[in-house]
């Protein structure tokens, strides 16, 4: 780092560059957003290439709006125009429209409304002090981050990570007791028994509508003969035995990480074991170089981090890139000292954890 002071105007300009960009796509993100909320984009996937007049027939939309929101889509090269003719090319509506798709980012830009709404509401938190729990960003908020994490979820956790953590699934095909704790809307408890119809499942969050929404889930897709939900904190939950726990991308939002754990250790069987997801962030900033690494940190000082504050979290509060260390040294203190990086991606570490 150059600690002096000396006027350098192409790094200005270079840093100019970057401070544009992230303001480009900070606007078109709310164009992004409607296209998905419209069906823009889906409509696009399903019709191949369409005219203005066309697309807004399909839609329902003011053909003048759909026009503007074109222009915008290929000049960010999401759509590709050709004599008038649009066309949202199939790798692009992975991304943007296919909701199965393994990389499928339309809930991760659900979020932002509500995001940028909470701007008020962080301004006094950042001076007292204070949390912003996730209840304060509203129900909308809620069905979008449940959206924005279950892709990955789908294409990783049975296929990958459970197989990761040593002899996990040999117990859960024979079956077993198993705690999701902060299962939100479910996708984590229902994907596992889904594929383990001889284990029983129980999902925890202090959220009331997302537990009801994993009740609705579990109903849907057939498993609630052994999938229960119950409105619980991390740190209170019933007095139970269970040979799998789970933590799915919310151990670093809990208020007392320490004290979820201490719980976890009790609760544990004598050969149970905590299966720990957690973002794949560095811990140093400046080694946060990827596009995905840099929403980590983008996300943590506005949701993350107040979210834990309001949780009653002092030091404890992690925020999302406390980095492995930290998390094992709170895992140690709760007497969980076997710790194992089981499996790792662009986007998640999966931790074996044991006593």
């Amino acid at each position: 780092m150059d600690s002096g002071n000396t006027f350098d105007e192409g790094r200005m300009m270079q840093f100019l560059g970057r401070v544009t960009g992230d303001a480009g796509a900070a606007f078109s993100a709310i164009s992004t957003v409607l296209g998905g909320r419209l069906g823009l984009y889906q409509a696009m996937a399903m019709a191949g290439p369409v005219t203005v007049r066309q697309l807004a027939e399909q839609t329902g939309l003011s053909a003048r709006y759909v026009n503007e929101w074109l222009a915008l889509q290929v000049a960010n090269e999401y759509v590709v125009e050709e004599n008038d003719t649009y066309l949202l090319p199939t790798e692009n509506a992975m991304v943007l429209s296919n909701a199965t798709s393994p990389v499928y980012l339309m809930g991760l830009f659900g979020m932002l409304p509500s995001l940028y709404a909470s701007g008020k509401t962080l301004e006094q938190a950042y001076r007292t002090g204070d949390g912003v729990d996730w209840d304060e960003h509203g129900a909308e908020f809620f069905a979008a981050a449940a959206e924005s994490f279950r892709p990955g979820y789908a294409a990783a956790l049975v296929s990958r990570w459970l197989p990761s953590i040593s002899g996990a699934v040999a117990k859960l095909d024979r079956g077993v007791a198993v705690a999701d704790v902060g299962c939100g809307y479910g996708h984590t408890t229902v994907l596992m028994a889904k594929a383990f119809p001889r284990s029983r499942f129980v999902g925890y969050d202090p959220h009331l509508p997302s537990i009801v929404a994993a009740q609705l889930l579990a109903e849907r897709e057939g498993v609630a003969d052994r999938v229960t939900f119950e409105f619980a904190a991390a740190s209170a939950l019933p007095a139970r035995t269970f040979e799998l726990i789970t933590y799915f991308d919310c151990l670093h939002d809990l208020g007392d990480p320490l004290a979820a754990l201490v719980h976890a250790e009790r609760a544990l069987a004598d050969d149970g074991v905590c299966l720990i997801i957690e973002p794949n962030a560095p811990a140093r900033p400046s080694e946060a170089g990827t596009p995905i690494e840099r929403i980590f940190y983008a996300l943590s000082p506005i949701l993350c981090l107040p979210a834990a504050l309001s949780g009653g979290g002092g030091p404890q509060a992690l925020g999302n890139h406390a980095g492995e260390a930290a998390l094992r040294e709170i895992a140690a203190q709760a007497g969980l000292r076997y710790w194992r990086l089981a499996a790792e991606g662009p986007v998640s570490r999966v931790y074996e954890v044991r006593r």
